[in-house]
């Protein structure tokens, strides 16, 4: 076993420093948006809306990330808090076209701050300049590995 002093070897791992700064990152967002009974489908969802404006179920899959499976249950979920809004398609009465509403932007300018304390507090030793330095990092590895995989494709293609 290593001693106290001695790191063991993986803990100097980008992969596994990664990981474990992921796990603090992903539960801080999830507190903050709990904090305003929110998850962060309703964050990517609420987000796109607002971002390229009312869209059918598969377009806004694609637009968020959210799975297909996963975005009737989002949907619903927003749509019983009045916060997105179902309507007929008008081209095919068959789809729904969703759109944002007054108390959904509310709701996203909440869960925005809650975010941006959420960074704050992920973030919170590091100076701007290193903030920056690592979110040009972090996407630059992000936009590689995409590129690599096939996984980088545009929201609304």
């Amino acid at each position: 076993m290593p001693s106290e002093e001695t790191p063991a070897k993986w803990e100097g791992l980008p992969s596994w420093l990664l990981t474990q700064t992921a796990h603090h990152a992903h539960r801080l967002v999830a507190d903050g948006f709990s904090s305003v009974r929110a998850r962060g489908y309703h964050y990517r969802l609420l987000a796109t809306l607002e971002a390229f404006g009312p869209a059918s179920q598969a377009a806004l899959s694609r637009g968020s990330g959210i799975h297909v499976s996963d975005m009737v249950a989002t949907i619903n979920e927003l749509a019983d808090r009045k916060l997105v809004e179902r309507t007929p398609d008008p081209v095919d009465r068959r789809r729904n076209i969703i759109s944002l509403t007054a108390a959904g932007k509310r709701q996203l300018r909440r869960l925005e701050k809650r975010l941006d304390e959420s960074q704050d507090e992920l973030l919170a030793p590091l100076s701007p300049e290193e903030r920056q330095r690592l979110t040009e990092l972090l996407s630059r590895l992000l936009d590689h590995h995409n590129r690599r995989t096939g996984t980088a494709e545009e929201p609304w293609s």
